[in-house]
């Protein structure tokens, strides 16, 4: 673990590059979930058999490090209640990891775009994450992380249904598609919800930041593929390229229309954000979402050259609860987060105009 700095640094390597229409999807991720044949799944597992399930991932990730390159286990019951959460706040593991599972592990890559969860709601989550909109690329690699580990474990498949799963919309494929996708003007203009709802009718769902349950604040959301079994793979990651590329489209033209029709009204909002941002004793987490949000959209339309998109994903990262403490190394209650969250951005925002 000491060769791996992922609870010191908020920006993950791969998020340090741009890919395709990043302007607006931030990220793209692929997860694929699978389960060990003639072990019981981990709702109902025991801690012996979730140890023994643990063993035998790290194992066959290890074997196949040639084709997977350096890979970096980690036991999430020997990190602080912080560095778990800091792990989820990065979006390397899930919540359901870091809190509910029983012998949680995860295997990480040096760049921090692979993660192999071990004993999540399945026995294996292999998720791969790419920046911008690169579904297919995100896919591509997950699938040769399958085919690595199936070499060296037998999973459980049945010739009918396909892959076995805990959640029975996960059966067939095990396969999850989604991208983060950066929506302010269809939410400004009030479009978001007619589209996120036209999304739903067409097997994709919707989520906040954090996935599941969690809720959409600085205009992110997260559009995912709803249903696995019945579709091939290719018909999934299609379905949702296919979505997402009109939505882009949707989103551009709202844009296009604000910046035509209310210029100036759109530029106060901006600027008025940036000044907060740049200015504030105290920010609350979902009021530091939205003007990060509206700074974000100003850096897309050339209006703050001072800016980079690297430095607004770190800052998204950062300003978590649980990454405020890790960077201040204190524990802090709501009233200490929202003055450190302020200082902090106060301090970025400072340098990146040096």
């Amino acid at each position: 673990m000491s060769d791996f700095t992922f609870t010191e640094n908020a920006l993950s390597a791969w998020m340090q590059v741009e890919g395709r229409d990043s302007d607006i999807v931030i990220s793209s991720r692929v997860r694929i979930a699978r389960n060990l044949r003639k072990l019981p799944f981990p709702l109902v597992a025991n801690e012996e058999q979730g140890e023994q399930v643990r063993e035998l991932v790290v194992d066959a990730a290890a074997r196949a490090a040639e084709e997977l390159g350096p890979l970096q286990p980690i036991q999430l019951d020997e990190l602080s209640e912080v560095d778990r959460q800091v792990l989820v706040e990065k979006h390397l593991v899930s919540p359901t990891l870091a809190n509910e599972s029983q012998n949680p592990a995860v295997v990480l890559s040096e760049d921090e775009s692979l993660s192999i969860m071990i004993n999540e709601e399945d026995h294996i989550r292999i998720q791969c994450l790419y920046p911008g909109f690169q579904v297919k690329q995100a896919w591509e690699r997950a699938t040769a992380v399958d085919d690595a580990l199936e070499a060296y474990v037998d999973y459980a498949f049945d010739d009918r249904r396909g892959y076995l799963t805990s959640c029975p919309t996960n059966v067939g494929t095990g396969l999850r598609a989604s991208v983060m996708i950066h929506m302010p003007a269809l939410v400004m203009t009030h479009q978001v919800g007619r589209i996120l709802n036209a999304v739903s009718q067409v097997g994709l769902t919707v989520r906040g930041i954090y996935g599941e349950g969690s809720e959409a604040q600085g205009n992110l959301f997260q559009i995912s593929n709803q249903i696995t079994l019945g579709q091939s793979e290719q018909e999934i990651v299609d379905n949702l390229e296919g979505i997402v590329a009109q939505i882009i489209e949707y989103e551009r033209q709202a844009r296009s229309r604000l910046v035509g029709e209310s210029k100036i009204r759109l530029y106060d909002r901006v600027m008025r954000s940036y000044g907060i941002l740049t200015h504030a004793a105290i920010i609350d987490g979902k009021e530091a979402a939205q003007r990060l949000s509206d700074v974000r959209l100003g850096v897309d339309l050339g209006w703050i050259d001072a800016l980079s998109m690297t430095l607004l994903n770190e800052l998204t990262i950062l300003t978590q609860p649980n990454f405020l403490q890790k960077t201040f190394g204190a524990t802090m209650n709501t009233s200490e987060k929202d003055m450190y969250r302020a200082q902090l951005i106060r301090d970025k925002l400072v340098k990146s105009k040096e």
